[in-house]
């Protein structure tokens, strides 16, 4: 292990109060979750759903599919933008169920009755903290819930990193033959190639090229010179590559940043509560990486990204269209238009907004919104 190694390690396991060696970094959280889903694939093979979201982007379910497991899609609450407790029917011979921490909402009242219900019908509780690095939902002792904890380092999330991400694997499992079947897989994987380490390295500089020619990222992407955010393969149930394993130089950024964290929590969380301040809700007092709002019925929720990005404000459309960015065939991750009315209205309205500003300007942004949703 690396020096770097180790640093990601003892700082995730200070954040979390956990043990650093339960940590596995990889070169990208979705390869974690490859490899964590392959292990419950073979370990019980005839446990093949896995609940998750259809609000979450598609490489969130692209390692289910490629572990050769059926994603089923549970409906959403509006308040939590994570699965609904109260609406959750589980599928028979269910393997695992996702509790996604959207935006970096951990609401742990309604992750904790998801758990429960998972653990219930014998299924691993995999927590997507893919937002909110360094934080999990904890039961009433201040015990992570989790069986399986996945954080990232990548693009748009709160670290200022491209790549990387970790995967916590509870040691107090009950079935302890699953989790040494996860951790074997996860500690067997091998790093990078060079191509795919060197995409990581020249990232910034190949963005901004490919923002400008477009054409080019494709060519670089066929190359591995090139990693996108979300590759092609990814928006039609694949992964642009297999699972693989981190790099000291992933490591060493991850280290430098995670050393930010606190102040990059700070001034989100201010940013957060600027925002509640003049929305309302009950959004204050977490770090969010993005602000979600929705906006009224019959207001168009894709004009008022648009109104706010001509005022030079990085507003978002997390996560619209379901599967975001969108799919090429929504069928093959088994999700069909029309079958959630709730996680499907929430889709067609909602906008987010950024955290990685002042509170001043927060209120500010929150004024423009307001005016552009009458």
């Amino acid at each position: 292990m690396t020096h770097a190694a180790a640093q990601v390690r003892t700082q995730l396991a200070a954040a979390t109060s956990t043990d650093p060696a339960d940590w596995h970094l990889v070169f990208k959280a979705r390869y974690g979750m490859l490899a964590a889903f392959g292990a419950l694939a073979a370990a019980r093979p005839s446990h093949r759903s896995v609940v998750t979201q259809a609000l979450t982007c598609s490489t969130a379910v692209d390692p289910i599919l490629v572990a050769g497991l059926t994603p089923a899609h549970a409906e959403i609450s509006p308040g939590t933008f994570s699965i609904d407790p109260d609406s959750l029917r589980l599928p028979d011979a269910v393997g695992a169920v996702v509790i996604q921490h959207t935006f970096g909402m951990v609401d742990e009242a309604s992750s904790l009755e998801v758990a429960g219900a998972a653990r219930a019908a014998g299924a691993l509780v995999v927590e997507d903290s893919a937002h909110c690095v360094g934080r999990m939902a904890r039961d009433d002792k201040g015990v992570p819930i989790a069986d399986v904890s996945v954080h990232s380092f990548g693009a748009e999330k709160m670290l200022p990193t491209k790549f990387g991400g970790a995967i916590w694997v509870n040691p107090h499992m009950v079935d302890t033959e699953l989790r040494d079947a996860i951790v074997g897989a996860l500690t067997s994987l091998e790093g990078p190639g060079a191509r795919l380490a060197l995409a990581a390295r020249t990232y910034r500089w190949t963005r901004k090229v490919v923002s400008r020619v477009p054409s080019v990222g494709r060519a670089l992407e066929k190359t591995k010179l090139y990693s996108p955010a979300v590759a092609q393969a990814e928006r039609e149930g694949r992964l642009a590559h297999g699972a693989v394993s981190s790099t000291a130089w992933v490591d060493g950024k991850a280290a430098e940043a995670l050393a930010q964290l606190p102040a990059i929590e700070a001034r989100r969380l201010a940013a957060t509560d600027a925002y509640s301040a003049v929305l309302g809700g009950d959004l204050a007092g977490q770090p969010l990486v993005r602000y979600p709002v929705l906006v009224p019925a019959g207001v168009d929720a894709a004009a008022v990204v648009a109104g706010l990005r001509a005022q030079s404000i990085y507003a978002g459309s997390w996560y619209r269209p379901a599967l975001f960015p969108g799919v090429a065939d929504p069928a093959t991750y088994n999700y069909m238009p029309g079958t959630l009315p709730v996680t499907e209205d929430v889709i067609a309205r909602i906008v987010n907004l950024p955290t990685d500003v002042t509170p001043e300007r927060a209120t500010e942004i929150a004024a423009a919104y307001l005016l552009l949703s009458r």
